[in-house]
């Protein structure tokens, strides 16, 4: 009998097995590295240890939740031989679940908006994603992710079968780092005493925060969010990068886990990647600009000796047009 697929399994073609998802590029998601960023932090009496979620074979950090939804949908019967997978993503996602998709033989559609980066875009149609463009924000709020879901909604009444795997609502999302990013770093590291994560949809800081305080462990969680970003009742305002903040509290979200809340500019994301880039090596995304840009902020408040695990959710050369563009960031930033 094949593993997730119930006894009937063998006898409707329709059904996959959920071990699938595991095999080949499947095998290679999680395990990233963690490096001390001792040359940013050399001024400082603490310790700063860099999650290198680039390090998956996607690039992001979205590679968890992406496997782990598929698997379990697999698992559930909710995705057959036939089904159209669909997500709105402002980026990584759609890479993530494009690849994963690629490999299973399932069709991918992903709905985004024009903050979403060129290169994301022809990772996504390379990796035999479908793209649907929001080019219209949301009348009511004047934000494109609910455009992008509503869009979302009609294309599974188009299709018929098709399935979402909705990032901002799938508790799959923070599972996949409940079991694996956090545990990671808990082995890694004798102890950690701040844990500094960007926030989104926040499937990583739920799952990353919820391992630690069901260990019992006094970490400090700090959520680092956009200006601009609605998330924790921030002023709404406009925002150039993808994959931080967002325009509406993901249903996924827990504000009672979080201990300290930081606002990234995007002028702080800019400086901290680059800065990043001089004095270690990394190419980074936006995304951890604002994560790093927040350790500093608070670096009269962390105490001497202690222990701080940054997640680094993306690479930069993703960003090449933005980021590291120096025309782009003085006409945009």
């Amino acid at each position: 009998m094949r593993k997730g697929a119930g006894r009937m399994g063998d006898l409707d073609p329709g059904l996959m097995d959920a071990t699938e998802a595991l095999d080949g590029i499947g095998s290679a998601i999680g395990r990233t590295p963690l490096v001390t960023l001792s040359r940013l932090f050399r001024e400082e009496t603490f310790r700063v240890y860099g999650k290198l979620e680039m390090m998956n074979p996607g690039g992001s950090a979205k590679d968890r939740p992406a496997l782990r939804i598929i698997r379990e949908a697999i698992r559930s019967g909710d995705i057959r031989r036939g089904t159209t997978v669909i997500e709105s993503s402002s980026g990584n996602m759609a890479v993530s679940l494009a690849q994963i998709c690629r490999g299973l033989g399932l069709r991918f559609i992903c709905v985004v908006d024009p903050r979403t980066t060129e290169s994301h875009l022809r990772l996504i149609r390379l990796l035999g994603g479908e793209v649907e463009l929001v080019s219209s924000p949301d009348p009511v709020s004047g934000d494109y992710l609910p455009a992008r879901i509503e869009r979302v909604k009609q294309l599974q009444r188009q299709i018929g079968n098709g399935y979402w795997t909705n990032q901002y609502g799938n508790p799959n999302n923070y599972l996949a780092h409940y079991e694996t990013t956090m545990p990671e770093m808990m082995e890694a590291l004798p102890r950690i005493d701040y844990l500094f994560c960007g926030v989104s949809s926040c499937g990583t800081i739920r799952g990353c925060a919820e391992r630690l305080k069901d260990g019992g462990l006094p970490t400090t969680i700090v959520a680092v969010d956009a200006a601009g970003s609605v998330i924790f009742g921030g002023a709404k305002g406009t925002r150039k990068f993808p994959g931080l903040g967002a325009a509406m509290v993901p249903p996924i979200a827990r504000a009672e886990l979080i201990d300290r809340i930081v606002y990234a500019t995007e002028r702080e994301c800019v400086d901290m990647c680059r800065e990043l880039l001089r004095s270690e090596g990394i190419l980074a995304g936006a995304s951890s600009g604002g994560v790093l840009a927040a350790i500093r902020s608070l670096r009269d408040d962390i105490p001497p000796g202690s222990v701080c695990a940054a997640i680094l959710p993306d690479r930069g050369d993703r960003y090449l047009d933005t980021v590291y563009n120096d025309e782009w960031v003085a006409n945009n930033v």
